[in-house]
């Protein structure tokens, strides 16, 4: 099982998500273009892990995909999953570095804000317990609230993905608070915070300044970009826009 390049103090780490590699990919059929060369572009660009979606209805990453994407580079892959038997399974079965239990409805165009860990706690505990088992760093997606972070804390979660979809798309001092004053809950109860959803250049900044968040996982944007400016060249700019943060 691969292991997290190691924090140096202050650092940050990258995950990029390649899920919209695949989109592209599936919108015609065949294998072009493969989301394992994308993987290979952006642990060669400075990515630190490699993040994707297996979903119910796979509209992106395939089954086939999983292993493809782990022997692709020495990269962790955080595997994206719903909580449901068939996820667990898949997860158990290939045994990536990390699953992160995330929301997910068939008609929705993307995640859309985070797991209610206090809420389905009883259905969450013996999933979180059978992949922490297996050897696999379970985190939970979830927005950045007290009450879910306590959740997470009682699931005995190692990790936390603060969703910033809001902070993303409305803005505003109030919710990068938040997301900054559960990041530091977090990590005052051995929880390693990371964030991720709808960050771009433009506003990755004030979110990568947070001194408790270990990891942001970003994907569509930098997929987006990879159109214009090249996937190497995008991963690079955003690793250098979340350095000069820290």
């Amino acid at each position: 099982m691969s292991v997290p390049p190691a924090l140096r103090p202050g650092a940050l780490r990258l995950g990029v998500n390649i899920d919209h590699v695949a989109t592209i990919r599936n919108a015609r059929g065949g294998g072009h273009p493969d989301p394992a060369k994308a993987a290979q572009i952006a642990a060669a660009a400075g990515a630190d892990g490699i993040t994707a979606h297996l979903r119910e209805d796979r509209r992106h990453i395939t089954d086939d995909d999983i292993a493809r994407l782990m022997g692709a580079t020495d990269l962790p892959l955080n595997l994206e999953m719903a909580a449901t038997h068939e996820m667990l399974g898949i997860a158990l079965r290939h045994r990536p570095h990390a699953a992160c239990i995330v929301p997910e409805r068939r008609e929705e165009r993307t995640t859309e804000g985070g797991l209610d860990a206090a809420g389905q706690y009883d259905m969450l505990r013996p999933i979180v317990d059978a992949l922490g088992e297996a050897g696999i760093r379970v985190s939970l997606f979830i927005e950045p609230s007290e009450r879910q972070v306590e959740a997470a804390l009682r699931l005995r979660a190692p990790v936390v993905e603060f969703h910033t979809g809001r902070y993303a798309h409305d803005g505003g001092a109030d919710e990068l608070r938040r997301i900054a004053e559960m990041a530091a809950l977090a990590g005052k109860n051995g929880i390693e915070p990371h964030a991720g959803h709808g960050l771009t250049y433009d506003n990755v900044v004030p979110v990568a300044a947070i001194p408790q968040l270990a990891e942001l996982n970003i994907g569509h944007f930098l997929i987006g970009e990879a159109i214009f400016d090249g996937l190497a060249a995008s991963v690079k700019r955003m690793r250098g826009l979340m350095e000069a943060a820290r």
